[in-house]
């Protein structure tokens, strides 16, 4: 059996992605409806969402930001701010505009703390690149394989409440969507062949334990 993955090293090795495309904050209702009329006019988005990280035992914070991003506009809805006015809810809600992300279930059940919210259109990447032998999981490690760029991941854990976002969190909110988009566009598109892949390998089986 062969499969598709990368090691961590080789992913640190990586040059680091950059979006060139334009990042919109959204953090008054008065900007979602136009916003969302934006996002309509494209056939595919990418999608993510941050929470601000827990650090103490019984801590739990809800969705902070809500990124939605076309191949050169991303759209960062602070809904700690804003909640999840109509016109965003209905786009997530409508199965005929197509929205592409990671770990999608996780969003949808934190989301749904705050909003009383049914998604529909949504393609979950996790689930697709297990039909070109791809076996990791994480938006880094894929991205990666198709395009030999890291995504990084200092921003990670930052506070996504603040009262400004910084341009780093910014610029990495943006990637975390825009890459999901990106994926599934390759992957779509037939570029992508296992076989050919240079991180193509025959799978270690683990061995039995005898005690």
């Amino acid at each position: 059996m062969h499969i598709v993955s990368i090691e961590k090293q080789t992913v640190n090795q990586m040059p680091h992605v950059t979006f060139m495309g334009q990042i919109h904050v959204i953090d008054a209702i008065s900007q979602v409806k136009s916003a969302v009329t934006a996002l309509r006019t494209a056939s595919i988005v990418g999608f993510d969402t941050e929470t601000r990280p827990c650090f103490h035992r019984g801590e739990r914070h809800n969705v902070a930001l809500l990124q939605l991003s076309t191949d050169d506009h991303a759209f960062l809805f602070r809904v700690n701010k804003t909640g999840i006015p109509a016109p965003l809810k209905q786009f997530l809600e409508d199965s005929t505009h197509v929205k592409v992300g990671l770990s999608t279930p996780d969003d949808f059940h934190q989301l749904i703390r705050i909003c009383d919210l049914q998604p529909a259109g949504f393609i979950e990447l996790q689930q697709l690149v297990t039909r070109y032998q791809i076996t990791d999981m994480s938006l880094q490690k894929i991205y990666a394989i198709l395009f030999q760029h890291k995504i990084s991941k200092n921003q990670q854990l930052s506070n996504w409440e603040a009262p400004q976002l910084t341009d780093a969190q910014q610029r990495y909110a943006a990637i975390d969507a825009w890459a999901c988009l990106r994926i599934y566009r390759h992957l779509q598109s037939g570029q992508f062949i296992p076989e050919q892949s240079p991180y193509y390998h025959e799978a270690i089986e683990e061995q039995p334990f005898h005690k």
